[in-house]
């Protein structure tokens, strides 16, 4: 999930909860307002019942005159009087079926309330002439609660239009927040080997953005430093360690065909000789490995049909090992020639497939090669088998690092930098390597490569 939308999201979550909060108070509070409010409205008529029923007098008339002319009738009012009996327990009889603490409260306190769905009670102890009396009226609310009906429809339908609208906010708040940060990955995707002078831009003042920035170019800085010192050291070690072994291979040579040694010198001279070859073997590997690490120039690629390079290089490695045998499966081979090109450097894959192939038939002891070209979800895919001595499981995650060479191999010659040579050419070209291997089974490696 991208950064923006997790901040959309982020601010929609928190912009929900704190509506619902919102919300719900609102509702609460005209809630308890409606109830409140109606509550005093019956404690008002409770009053004006105690005044025009028990013992009315002249002014009990005025009373219920303006009862009359002033307030209307609520739904389904009712109004009850109790007159209590201290010699009876309880001393009140229960002219509306309320709960006895309902009555033990008016007793108590004097007043009490009472809710049961939408029918409202409200009532009150009076104390008249020496005789106690509980007054109790009760009303319906139809109006409030179709108040709150309403009032929460119009908070759901304003809950639903925030959202969207917060949506819509934070896609916009996320969009302007991480813009410099969408420039700076457009600006460091044009960063590779071969610009690494390039800089991104600085940002003013001193937030995290500039501090990214500035930690970033800091970085480029070191790169370019350690990738210069790499590039001297590798053209460098390229001239000064060829020209000395050239000189070496060509006296040695001299030697032995000038007859300038005894035939018992001979042996030790072309024991130089040999090593000095091995020695010029290890180096070009060695150089090779390195440029495969740090340089990311596309220089002379070309797009390349998979199928003639890997029968290209079986060519070249019967030509090297006389004694090997490669066969090569083309049964698997798509229909659509156009999904065998990918797009690299022809030398540097002819030295990665023949350096998997030479080690399939060295560790096999020449017993038959199986390669197998395929194509499938956009990758060429090159599959070579062989029926050797196989790598330990335990082993089998080390082989790619240079210089390793497995605990079985002590009977072959090598020296543990084909396979991290091979890796680096296939990354290079945005590959990848699989390998499945069991000891004295013998080995598959696949190469993937991206069709173009």
């Amino acid at each position: 999930m991208k950064l923006q939308t997790k901040i959309t999201l982020l601010f929609v979550v928190i912009s929900t909860i704190g509506l619902v909060l919102l919300n719900a108070s609102i509702f609460y509070f005209v809630s308890d307002f409606n109830f409140e409010d109606f509550f005093k409205r019956l404690e008002a008529r409770v009053n004006l019942t105690a005044e025009t029923n028990i013992h009315p007098d002249k002014e009990s008339a005025a009373y219920k005159q303006v009862r009359l002319r002033y307030l209307e009738k609520l739904a389904n009012e009712q109004e009850f009087i109790i007159k209590l009996d201290t010699a009876k327990k309880p001393s009140y009889s229960k002219a509306v079926n309320l709960p006895d603490e309902f009555y033990q409260n008016i007793l108590t306190n004097k007043k009490a309330r009472f809710t049961q769905q939408n029918h409202f009670y409200a009532g009150r102890l009076f104390n008249i002439q020496g005789e106690q009396y509980i007054v109790i009226v009760t009303a319906n609310d139809p109006y409030g609660f179709k108040e709150l009906a309403q009032l929460k429809r119009v908070l759901i339908i304003i809950f639903f239009i925030f959202i969207l609208l917060t949506y819509i906010a934070g896609k916009i708040f996320s969009y302007y927040t991480l813009q410099p940060v969408r420039g700076i990955i457009k600006r460091v995707k044009n960063i590779s080997a071969n610009n690494l002078h390039m800089r991104l831009d600085e940002v003013k003042g001193k937030d995290e953005i500039a501090e990214l920035v500035l930690t970033f170019n800091n970085m480029l800085t070191r790169l370019e430093t350690a990738f210069e010192t790499q590039n001297n050291f590798v053209s460098n070690a390229s001239h000064e360690l060829r020209t000395p072994l050239t000189i070496i291979s060509g006296e040695t040579q001299l030697l032995l065909k000038g007859n300038k040694v005894t035939d018992a010198g001979k042996e030790s001279v072309q024991t130089i000789l040999t090593e000095v070859e091995k020695l010029g073997h290890i180096l070009a590997s060695l150089l090779g490995l390195a440029q495969t690490g740090f340089d990311g120039k596309k220089q002379n690629w070309q797009k390349i049909r998979v199928d003639e390079l890997v029968m290209g290089v079986a060519d070249s490695v019967r030509k090297i090992d006389r004694e090997s045998v490669i066969d090569i499966d083309f049964s698997t081979l798509p229909d659509d020639e156009s999904l065998l090109y990918t797009e690299g450097n022809i030398n540097l894959l002819q030295l990665a497939i023949s350096n998997i192939l030479l080690n399939a038939c060295k560790y096999s002891s020449n017993r038959p090669v199986t390669v197998q070209v395929t194509a499938q979800d956009g990758r060429v895919i090159i599959k070579v088998s062989d029926k050797g001595i196989g790598i330990p499981q335990q082993e089998q995650q080390y082989i790619f690092e240079p210089f390793f060479r497995a605990s079985n191999t002590g009977d072959f010659k090598g020296h543990g930098i084909g396979l991290p040579l091979t890796l680096n050419i296939i990354r290079l070209h945005k590959g990848s390597i699989g390998i499945r291997s069991e000891e004295q089974v013998g080995t598959e490696i696949q190469i993937l490569l991206p069709a173009v």
